[in-house]
Parts: C-alpha cells; sequence; structure tokens
C-alpha cells in the first residue's frame, strides 16, 4: 500500500477541529466545531473585550497560534508576546496591559485554569464504546454487571467479577477473578486487574496499567533466589486516575490502598503494602518501595524515590529525582540525595559550583604556609 493510498486519507488534527457542524463520530455523537470568541467567554466566564464574533477551531500556544485559535497568558515573562501572536483572542488575567489594537482580549482572575475549561470545549476524547457487551468479549457468567455497562471488544471479565453501573472497558481490559469496578469507571486499553483487585468509583485508569501483579520480594538461598509468596490485594479508592504503564503491586498480605482522589502519572512503581492517602499526587517515574506510607496530599515529583517502610508526612512536597531514605514531617519541601530540606539543599548545590575556587584557594594558602614554615626554620 501506498502513502498516497489509505494513509492520505487520515485526517491531520487541525482537519478533525474543522469538521463540518452535524459531522459524528461512528458512535453518532457530534464532533467539538468551531465557536465563538463570545462563546468562549460565557464558558469560562471572561468578560470579553473586542470582536467576539470570530471563530476560532482550537486552542493553542500564543507563540504557535493562527488566527483561528485561542491562547492565554499566565506568566508575565511572556507577556511580549501579545504583541506578535497570531491568536484570535487570548485568555489574559484581570490587571494584564495590551495596548495592542485588533486583539481580541478574554479577561479572567485565573487565565490557566480559565483555559482549561477552553479546552474542554475542542477535546476531542476517544469515545465511549456503546452500552452492552461486544461479542469478541469473554465475560464469565458468574460476572455481575450493573446497568449500562460498556464492555469492547477482546476484553475478559473473569468469575465473580462486578462492575458497577456506567463502567466502562475499552479493548482488551482484563479483569481477573472477583475484582471490582466502581460505578462509572472506565479503563482504558490492555488495563489488567489481578483477581481481588477493587477499584472505586469515577475512577480512570489509562492504558497498559497493572493493578495486583506481584510485589517484588525474594529471598536469598544458596541456590539462588527464592520468590517470597503474594496472598494480598490491591484496592483503590473513589476518583482515582491512575496513569498509562503504572503499576502497583499487591501486598504480600493484606492489601495496598490507594486513597480517594489520588492522581498518578504514567509510568509510576507503587510496591507491596503500600498505603497512599486521599488526594496524594505521584508524578511521572515516581517509584515507591514496599509498604511506604503516603500521607495525605503529599505531592512526589517525577523520578522521586522513596525506601522501604518509610512515611512522608502530610502536605510534604518531594522534588524531582529526590532520594527518599528516611521519614519526612508533615508540611515540609524536601530535594535532593538523600532528601533534606529545599532551602539546605539549594545552598549546597551552590556551595558545590564553588568547589573548583575553593580548591584553588587552599592550594594557594597551603603553599604560602609551607613557603612560611621553611623560612621560619
Amino acid at each position: 500500500m501506498t502513502a498516497g493510498g489509505a494513509f492520505a486519507t487520515l485526517a491531520s488534527p487541525r482537519d478533525r477541529r474543522r469538521t463540518p457542524p452535524g459531522a459524528r463520530r461512528p458512535n453518532g455523537q457530534e464532533r467539538a466545531v468551531a465557536k465563538t470568541l463570545a462563546e468562549i467567554a460565557e464558558h469560562c466566564g471572561a468578560a470579553l473585550e473586542g470582536d467576539g464574533s470570530r471563530l476560532v477551531v482550537g486552542p493553542a500556544d500564543l507563540e504557535g497560534a493562527s488566527a483561528d485559535e485561542v491562547s492565554f497568558l499566565a506568566n508575565p515573562r511572556y507577556a511580549g508576546l501579545l504583541g506578535t501572536t497570531g491568536a484570535a483572542g487570548v485568555l489574559v488575567g484581570a490587571d494584564a496591559e495590551c495596548a495592542r489594537e485588533g486583539l481580541t482580549l478574554l479577561r479572567v482572575e485565573d487565565p490557566n485554569r480559565a483555559f482549561s475549561r477552553v479546552v474542554e470545549l475542542f477535546a476531542d476524547g476517544w469515545s465511549p464504546p456503546a452500552a452492552g457487551v461486544h461479542p469478541s468479549a469473554v465475560v464469565d457468567e458468574s460476572a455481575s454487571l450493573g446497568e449500562g455497562v460498556s464492555i469492547a471488544a477482546h476484553c475478559v471479565v473473569g468469575p465473580g467479577v462486578t462492575l458497577g453501573a456506567g463502567a466502562v472497558l475499552h479493548p482488551g481490559v482484563v479483569l481477573g477473578e472477583g475484582a471490582r469496578v466502581g460505578d462509572g469507571s472506565v479503563l482504558h486499553p490492555h488495563v489488567v486487574l489481578y483477581p481481588l483487585c477493587e477499584v472505586g468509583a469515577r475512577c480512570v485508569l489509562h492504558a497498559g496499567a497493572v493493578l495486583g501483579a506481584d510485589g517484588f520480594g525474594f529471598d536469598p538461598t544458596a541456590a539462588g533466589w527464592e520468590k517470597v509468596p503474594q496472598c494480598g490485594r490491591v484496592v483503590v479508592g473513589d476518583d482515582v486516575e491512575i496513569g498509562a504503564n503504572s503499576c502497583i503491586d499487591r501486598a504480600r498480605f493484606g492489601a495496598t490502598r490507594i486513597g480517594n482522589m489520588v492522581k498518578i502519572d504514567n509510568l509510576v512503581q507503587v510496591g507491596h503494602n503500600c498505603l497512599v492517602e486521599d488526594a496524594a499526587l505521584l508524578c511521572a517515574q515516581v517509584g515507591m518501595a514496599g509498604t511506604a506510607t503516603i500521607r495525605t496530599r503529599v505531592i512526589l515529583a517525577g523520578q522521586a524515590g522513596v525506601g522501604g517502610h518509610l512515611e512522608i508526612g502530610a502536605g510534604t512536597q518531594v522534588g524531582g529525582q529526590a532520594g527518599v531514605t528516611g521519614n519526612l514531617p508533615a508540611g515540609g519541601a524536601f530535594t535532593g540525595w538523600p532528601a533534606r530540606p529545599a532551602r539546605q539543599a539549594l545552598r549546597e548545590t551552590a556551595h558545590l559550583k564553588r568547589l573548583p575556587e575553593l580548591a584553588r584557594t587552599v592550594r594557594e594558602l597551603q603553599e604560602r604556609l609551607d613557603e612560611l614554615e621553611k623560612g621560619a626554620r
């Protein structure tokens, strides 16, 4: 097949945004269409200054926006781009200044938050499969299916599984024996729940997330490594989002627990018997060893690592690539390896930059001291 064949019929993202009114997805839902700036202002609660009749087909950054897109200014350091942006309109703060004529402004208290609402208008999300069970899905006769569930192609729903009302399984999802999924939760392609794992209501699990794989436990023996038996499960609360290819290991015994409103990014590893309390935020590539405890509203930035059997107190923030080797108190900010108070770590980093200069100074002082000692003999 040539590039000019079937591939030529694929629409670019902008082509999709330009789909004429009335165009529909395969499941019959209308695609997002162009909006006027006045409609956008009303949607995000902005005060409109300028031509509200201009049509836009989507959001963009200030530098790359074209005349049929809308942008935003949240950071004053980029204010100069207001004079050059090609955007039809820009969301700005209530007190932002702009001397340029012809640029429509949408004034809001928080441009960043308001722009998120604008993006929602144009988001071309993955449409859920229609309610019902696809013919290629395998659903055990003992499974309990709530009203309006959607089970897409090639899913496997094992014995004793419970699906809450409105739950959505995208293609290739596998639910082991006795697994439970709460009302309105969405499991994207190839999510796997091992036996007895539970997911609460209104959760979103992105593609490839795995809940309930064995914890990483091996004991050394004369013959090599001997696997530590694992018989626990994973229990996830309500309103949780788990990113693509993240893994939450089942407990050695009991349960690995994720609280309500926890947000987990892509490629995160949560070890066996960990406890992550409500509203914690785990960014990309965070790794937690077994039996770590993360209290409520903790933030672990990208690639932070937490050792086993440690506790991070409520509201504490841990910086990117930090290594937590001891318990951290509540309400602090820590970074570095080993993780230590952020201000201390920054001071130490500043001193490290001066090490070559300090080394030269020490050598010079040593040479002068040696000369003085020779002269005194």
